[in-house]
């Protein structure tokens, strides 16, 4: 009983904290002003940045960086050193858990009609929260097919259909505990990502799609 209320209670509160846009409350608590009335009237953190300048933006930046790691450290602080609760002989699933139901809300926030953001960012910080090495492994493949090809949503792609089977590799070298299962978290989180890419998936068969440093 313990195992699923744990698993839900992190799930829910995960996807409430990830639903909590950095942009506008930034400009909410800094400015006193919706960021949803001005320039652009996107929520983001470019909009932040063209409206409001550098420090604005860079707070943003910081807790949209931090979002995804909080919910992650918090989740197994809570969940597995202070309930001493664990799933499948391991610390890092509930970790998978709480960053994948964090990128969810991020990118389908409840509070502002399920539209968000690609989730990239957040994904990457919310990765290293959960596993370092497979992370950092997957945000090398993300550089190298980005030089290659200059496509942002390539190396992004790339990186996502890494990821699983880079995880799967590194965890079963290293011998972790419930590698399986951490690994159809990864793959969902992979989904996920490639799911958010549909538009550039399209622009890229159509030829449209811009390449990284080109205006469009």
């Amino acid at each position: 009983m313990i195992y699923a209320v744990c698993l839900i209670a992190v799930a829910v509160v995960c996807y409430l904290w990830g639903s909590l846009n950095s942009a506008i409350i930034v400009v909410r608590l800094l400015e006193h002003e919706d960021i949803r009335e001005k320039g652009s009237k996107n929520a983001g953190l470019t909009n932040v940045l063209r409206v409001y300048g550098n420090r604005d933006a860079l707070v943003t930046l910081i807790c949209d960086l931090f979002k995804g790691i909080i919910a992650v450290v918090a989740a197994r602080l809570i969940v597995s050193n202070l309930l001493d609760v664990t799933f499948f002989g391991n610390s890092i699933f509930i970790g998978y858990v709480a960053g994948f139901f964090s990128m969810l809300g991020h990118i389908f926030p409840i509070y502002y009609g399920f539209h968000g953001g690609k989730g990239v960012l957040i994904t990457a910080t919310t990765l290293i929260a959960v596993d370092p090495i497979s992370c950092a492994s997957a945000i090398v493949v993300f550089a190298i097919v980005l030089t290659a090809t200059k496509y942002v949503s390539v190396g992004s792609i790339s990186a996502a259909v890494a990821f699983p089977i880079i995880t799967i590799a590194s965890q079963t070298v290293r011998g972790t505990p419930g590698r399986w299962e951490n690994l159809l978290m990864s793959v969902l989180i992979c989904a996920l990502i490639i799911y958010m890419h549909k538009p550039n998936i399209i622009r890229l068969k159509n030829g449209t799609e811009n390449k990284f440093g080109k205006k469009s």
